[in-house]
């Protein structure tokens, strides 16, 4: 008979005249009080296989992909310690019997990849919800709805088997016929005066809703514009109203910065506003700020990984080296997370880490990325000259240096309690040498 042995995403077919099996293992989850190992089963993309012939009698897990956490001795092998991939942000704009939702690509982790979404809709919060898939596509118009009537959304995502692995928070809208222009009063030019005030009914509002870090502040930029910057709670939520706005399209950055002056990395979301009607953009979480200790660190020596998120949220850490590291640990009521590793099976040489976050079925995408170098001494690393990120000038986290970072750098100028990142010439102020060192790396 036919033996096959899954390893990693490699397919391995022993043939044999004879194969003695005393007993079958079922996949289960199991644990005591010195062992525990979670084994999960996954295809590289294929579809799920069945046959008279042949079948499945064990698994050989991801090695490279553990991390443990026991008394004793802990295994979680795979995926099923790792959220699969981030959770897609929704906005929802109503219109005349409609609709119109749009949504941030839900982003795959260690190798997982989203092959399409379907549109949730009810007329009851929280479901049961009707679904319809829409393919690999970020925005979706609901047509046939009933003026009046709130409605209520959700997007999923799924893998190339068809199976939902992302699904966002629920958003709603409420279809409304379209105002009737105002009368004209047929009269000729009035007589000078102040200036004119758009009537509410001809502007359009965003309202956008999220989770940050207690005690942060989130700036929201619209078309790389900076319009406000708001406290967040702390339960860690954070809402902004963006008012007075023309029907069209707009590209809002959000982005915080912890109680270190860290910078997490930006969420763009592209919104179509209506005048009249309020869009509503819920579930934006925005992935963990991040830092580390050391600058190099002596190869064998512990290396601390540090930052803020959400409170008491999973926190997963990735470190780029030619075998790639994961360890999880979890933020305090704070937010606040720490987590040191040894560092013996890294090779000499440059390396980076990041973290992503996920609570309440919800996922982050990455933070962004901290470089940090494996030698043969420690060097702790240098706080005055630290930049926001890699590229001199990247205020925003975005690898690239434009005018997002130029209205961010706007905001701060010859202001003071500014992020030390934001100084890049490091004289303890903004200034224009701080401008003309952007410009010199600008990538437009």
């Amino acid at each position: 008979m036919r033996r096959i042995i899954w390893w990693g995403a490699c397919l391995i077919l022993f043939t044999s005249t004879e194969l003695a099996v005393s007993r079958i293992a079922h996949a289960e989850d199991f644990s005591s009080g010195n062992y525990q190992v979670l084994a999960p089963v996954i295809t590289s993309g294929g579809i799920y296989a069945t046959s008279s012939s042949f079948s499945l009698l064990g698994v050989i897990s991801e090695f490279a992909h553990d991390i443990g956490s026991s008394l004793t001795f802990g295994s979680n092998p795979g995926f099923a310690a790792y959220p699969f991939v981030s959770t897609p942000i929704i906005s929802a704009t109503a219109g005349n019997a409609l609709v119109n939702l749009s949504w941030t690509a839900a982003v795959g982790f260690v190798g997982y990849s989203v092959s399409g979404y379907s549109v949730g809709r009810s007329t009851v919060s929280g479901g049961p919800y009707t679904f319809t898939s829409v393919g690999a596509v970020l925005s979706n118009s609901v047509t046939g709805l009933t003026n009046g009537t709130p409605y209520y959304f959700i997007v999923r995502a799924f893998d190339p088997n068809s199976l939902v692995i992302a699904t966002s928070t629920q958003v709603s809208a409420t279809p409304t016929a379209p105002a009737s222009p105002p009368p004209s009063d047929g009269g000729g030019g009035g007589g000078g005066g102040g200036g004119s005030v758009t009537p509410p009914e001809l502007t359009a509002t965003v309202i956008l809703s999220g989770r940050a870090y207690p005690g942060s502040t989130v700036a929201i930029l619209k078309d790389s514009v900076l319009q406000s910057r708001v406290p967040v709670q702390e339960s860690a939520a954070f809402t902004s109203t963006i008012s007075n706005l023309q029907s069209g399209t707009y590209l809002f950055s959000v982005y915080a910065q912890d109680t270190n002056g860290n910078q997490s990395a930006t969420i763009t979301i592209p919104v179509t506003v209506v005048a009249g009607v309020t869009t509503t953009v819920n579930g934006i979480f925005l992935a963990p700020t991040i830092d580390v200790d050391k600058a190099q660190v002596k190869r064998g020596n512990p290396l601390r990984v540090f930052g803020q998120s959400s409170p008491e949220s999973t926190i997963t850490i990735a470190v780029n080296s030619e075998t790639e590291l994961f360890f999880q640990t979890s933020s305090d009521k704070y937010g606040v997370y720490s987590y040191s590793f040894l560092t013996s099976p890294l090779e000499l040489g440059s390396h980076s880490t990041h973290s992503k976050s996920s609570k309440s079925g919800q996922v982050s995408g990455a933070s962004r990325s901290v470089s940090f170098t494996v030698g043969l001494q420690d060097v702790l690393k240098d706080k005055i000259v630290e930049r926001a990120c890699g590229s001199r000038g990247d205020l925003n986290c975005d690898s690239k240096v434009n005018l997002v970072d130029f209205s961010i750098g706007a905001f701060w100028y010859k202001k003071k309690g500014f992020p030390v990142a934001y100084d890049l010439n490091g004289d303890k102020a903004i200034s224009l040498v701080d401008f003309s060192i952007m410009a010199s790396n600008w990538t437009g």
